[in-house]
């Protein structure tokens, strides 16, 4: 997630001036209101100057129909991209981030401990393991020159950070080179900096020189112009903890023993063939998500390396499942979600929200809502106090059966350089960036 931060205000009801076209979908006329909302909610001297200089869909064209879908502005010959990086101020240098070396992910550790994404209440902070940034930042094909950091000259401290790492992701019919853009984090006393702007600048420069053209992210916050805004939904797995720290509240006319039993979970998942996914899985896990990833707008285009390093099972930074039919030994189903816990900020008695994020799902034979009860009841036994999962691809089938509630969390995804004409459904994507 690129934690970036915005004012937002209070909807108001406005007019729909949408240029003349086709009729816009309903995931335009959302996209459009909350555009209008948060533009509208912003001073002219906090509105997004930056991304108004960007290749990124603007506000202005979304239902715009006459603009073509595809790359908003060609290559630029790799001759004439900036060799030299931007300048930082004066007290600053660039580094590259050797994310292997121990003493680097220490700092870098630290420095998204303090100063990463918290929630609007300022009460949770994410707090992304060592392993799960390694795991993150570095897959087969990952570039070191694209973990970039930013150093205080006269004392080494590592103030600010943002990463890219390549991936091949599918637009419609299209795989593209893309940068998956992630952790752009500044430390919190310097961000009245700018740093933000040209670290993206700096960025982009180096994905530039790799030939890559494209870039994919998300953020909590409304920048010019998401492709789709989702939903995050929660199911607790420890409610007593969760109300305790204030991550949820006892539901009306409802008490604690009621919740309890409300979200308990069987001991043992029920699905025959259920088991952990194993290294031999990976050329049937690879065919089976391939295939099902097929059906959505956009999503990675994922290869058998890909599957191994995303999926294979790491402790503590991601698990997953599969059905194997016991009388075909079929791969039929697949399940998996990575781990991401959360620090508990001024709570006496709790520092640490264990939290499962749901990841990539399949459903062929076992009923979607099935497997990922077996999921949750996998998740509890490890200890997990949530799942949380987004409403894209088919996760709208089981969110609401198996108890899940809303949150008032959103997550906008964006793409740089390439305008999708229509925006997507939530339901429409297939990828989840960590």
């Amino acid at each position: 997630m690129v934690d970036s931060s915005a004012s937002s205000g209070s909807p108001k009801e406005t007019q729909n001036p949408i240029p003349d076209g086709n009729a816009p979908s309903e995931s335009d006329l959302a996209l459009f209101a909350l555009a209008q909302n948060v533009q509208e909610s912003l001073s002219l001297e906090k509105r997004h100057k930056f991304w108004e200089t960007q290749p990124v869909g603007q506000f202005k064209d979304i239902g715009d129909t006459s603009l073509p879908e595809g790359p908003i502005e060609p290559p630029t010959p790799l001759s004439e991209v900036k060799q030299e990086p931007y300048n930082l101020p004066n007290l600053y240098e660039w580094i590259n981030c050797d994310i292997s070396s121990e003493e680097m992910c220490n700092e870098l550790y630290n420095l998204l401990a303090n100063n990463y994404v918290e929630d609007d209440e300022n009460m949770f902070r994410f707090n992304y393991s060592k392993e799960f940034l390694r795991w993150a930042l570095q897959p087969s094909s990952y570039i070191r020159s694209w973990h970039i950091g930013v150093r205080v000259k006269s004392s080494k401290k590592l103030v600010a950070f943002i990463t890219g790492i390549p991936a091949k992701i599918r637009v419609r019919d299209e795989v593209i080179n893309m940068a998956e853009i992630n952790f752009l984090c500044v430390h919190k006393k310097l961000r009245s900096k700018r740093l933000a702007p040209v670290m993206i600048k700096e960025v982009t420069r180096r994905v530039h020189l790799e030939n890559i053209w494209q870039a994919t992210y998300t953020a909590g916050v409304v920048l010019p112009t998401p492709i789709a805004s989702c939903q995050f939904w929660h199911r607790s797995l420890n409610p007593k903890k969760l109300i305790d720290v204030g991550f949820s509240r006892l539901g009306a006319r409802m008490t604690m023993s009621r919740t309890i039993k409300l979200y308990k979970l069987p001991e043992s998942t029920v699905t025959p063939g259920f088991r952990k996914m194993e290294t031999h899985d990976v050329p049937a896990v690879t065919r089976l998500l391939r295939n099902y990833l097929n059906q959505f707008v956009v999503a990675p285009d994922f290869d058998e390396n890909d599957v191994e390093h995303w999926l294979l099972p790491k402790e503590n930074v991601v698990d997953s499942f599969l059905v194997e039919s016991p009388e075909t030994h079929e791969i039929t189903d697949f399940c998996s979600f990575y781990t991401l816990p959360s620090t508990i900020l001024g709570n006496q008695n709790y520092s640490t929200l264990k939290v499962a994020y749901s990841y990539y799902n399949v459903s062929t034979k076992t009923p979607f809502p099935q497997l990922m009860n077996d999921a949750l009841i996998v998740a509890k036994r490890k200890d997990f106090d949530v799942f949380n999962a987004l409403d894209i691809m088919e996760n709208e089938s089981f969110l609401k059966e198996l108890k899940f509630g809303s949150g008032d969390g959103k997550l906008h995804y964006y793409l740089y350089n390439y305008r999708i004409r229509q925006a997507p459904k939530p339901s429409e994507l297939g990828l989840v960036l960590l």
